[in-house]
């Protein structure tokens, strides 16, 4: 079965990869690069809700027109 995820914007994939280690060390989940199979759905969880969340906060920033970025 193969995975139906992907990145739409090519160029953008180091930088959600680089994301998505830096929400785990965030929360303490300790993701590593390549196989992370002795991690619970729930750290795995935990850290794409998180990105989803914080990428959800800026673009309301954004909208608004306060970015910190």
């Amino acid at each position: 079965m193969s995975s139906t995820n992907r990145v739409e914007v090519p160029e953008a994939k180091a930088a959600l990869d680089k994301f998505k280690y830096e929400v785990a060390s965030e929360l303490g989940v300790p993701l590593t690069n390549g196989y992370n199979g002795n991690l619970t759905s729930k750290q795995n969880g935990s850290v794409g809700g998180y990105m989803v969340k914080k990428m959800i906060e800026e673009q309301e920033r954004k909208m608004a027109g306060q970015s910190t970025l």
